[in-house]
């Protein structure tokens, strides 16, 4: 990886996208940095504090922020709500068929209809988000004027700061390298190290218990991304083989090939869908504070990270999500079509119905498999901090990891790809 970086800066052009991109990353962070007006920062930074302690979904979603929520910056949303909106038309692709065609049938227009549908939604839920975050904050006491003013000028900021966020993003993608949602969330995510390794040395510094504590967490989080990228480069190879056919004098086929199908082809997303809807109740708890005994509370307890329930409902969604985005990603008959009209079939099964038969039971194996391995790295954290409270201040969680270690693979991937194209030789020594 490092060689390859190495080649990348030697190349002028990728050489200019990297530093766009760094440029990018760096007002992305001073953005983080810019303060929210009318809000007692104090208060808030004990607030959160207390958050932090008990967990919940609110310290959990101020990991993704970079800090921003708990600090309150003009980009305490980040890119959560772009990712939602994301979702909420990834949804509606499939369900409405009007949608779908314009995807698979407009082509370049009806993609950048989506694209531009999906900022619009975006900047809605960052209204709506922004809005919950301000009602927390002042039935919690935590501003400095409750004022119409104040709140228009904090919903707004939020706002603003979300269509920045994206804006930046879509230049990254363009003119950068990799993913610029990818790239920002890798960011956010990123800049809480420092927190982490201050938590790690507090811990080692009590002694004892504490150290013990440090180094169960340095073992848990290097196994985690070794266990990461070993899924995310498995993959379950199909043979193929080609029939020989002859073209005029010449003679085509008759070569053997496979169809790869990775276990993590569904990479983070079937998390990051189950986690936002599970971030719902929060938003929505956000605005009033439940009676204790009444059923609010009830409810707001079965949605705290430490709850059975919780666990058990994301594991669920995981899984579900799993599957319901590789059917997006895959579509069997059409794979096996494509390998009719060319020639190709899977030996032992006649082309056709039984060749996207045999793909459909065989993506079902690897996609459940992929599944289990998602819930294994998202949940062993929370059930870990589920029986030591001391590590639920610590902010890793294998959500964390799979989108660090993921985005850090699939740039490597990319630089490799253009320097590939560039005819570049040695990088792969």
């Amino acid at each position: 990886m490092f060689e390859t970086l190495r080649n990348a800066w030697r190349t002028a052009e990728l050489r200019k996208k990297i530093l766009y991109t760094l440029f990018i990353l760096f007002i992305f962070r001073l953005g983080a940095s810019i303060p929210v007006p009318f809000i007692n920062k104090e208060l808030l930074a004990a607030y959160f504090a207390q958050l932090d302690s008990a967990g919940g979904m609110l310290s959990y979603i101020n990991v993704f922020t970079g800090g921003g929520l708990s600090n309150a910056t003009i980009f305490a949303m980040s890119i959560t709500p772009y990712i939602n909106a994301s979702i909420i038309l990834q949804l509606l692709t499939v369900a409405i068929p009007a949608l779908e065609r314009m995807v698979k049938d407009g082509g370049e227009e009806g993609r950048k209809k989506i694209a531009s549908w999906t900022r619009y939604l975006a900047v809605v839920l960052g209204l709506i988000q922004g809005f919950s975050f301000y009602m927390m904050l002042r039935n919690a006491g935590l501003l400095n004027d409750t004022s119409v003013w104040a709140a228009v000028v904090i919903v707004m900021t939020f706002t603003a700061g979300t269509a920045l966020i994206m804006w930046l993003g879509e230049h990254i993608t363009q003119n950068g390298v990799g993913n610029g949602i990818s790239i920002i969330l890798f960011a956010g995510i990123i800049s809480r190290g420092p927190t982490l390794v201050n938590s790690l040395y507090t811990l080692v510094k009590t002694g004892g218990k504490g150290a013990l504590t440090a180094a169960l967490m340095v073992i848990i989080g290097l196994a985690l991304v070794v266990f990461i990228v070993y899924m995310s480069n498995a993959e379950r190879r199909i043979p193929i083989q080609y029939a020989k056919r002859v073209v005029g004098r010449k003679m085509y086929g008759g070569q053997s090939t496979f169809l790869p199908i990775k276990v993590n082809a569904t990479g983070v997303m079937p998390i990051i869908f189950a986690s936002s809807i599970l971030s719902l109740p929060s938003t929505v708890f956000a605005f009033y504070t439940p009676q204790t005994g009444s059923i609010g509370a009830v409810v707001k307890d079965l949605f705290s990270q430490d709850n059975p329930f919780y666990i058990v409902l994301y594991a669920i969604m995981i899984i579900a999500f799993s599957y319901f985005y590789a059917s997006i990603q895959f579509n069997p008959i059409e794979i096996a079509n494509n390998l009719k009209k060319n020639g190709g079939f899977i030996p032992g099964f006649r082309p056709g119905k039984p060749t996207a038969d045999f793909i459909t039971k065989a993506l079902a194996k690897v996609v459940f498999v992929g599944a289990l391995f998602l819930g294994v790295v998202a949940l062993l954290p929370l059930i870990v901090g589920a029986f030591s409270t001391s590590l639920q201040n610590v902010a890793v969680g294998g959500t964390s990891v799979i989108i660090l270690v993921g985005v850090a693979l699939e740039t490597v991937k990319q630089i490799e790809a253009q320097l590939t194209m560039r005819h570049h030789k040695g990088f792969l020594e």
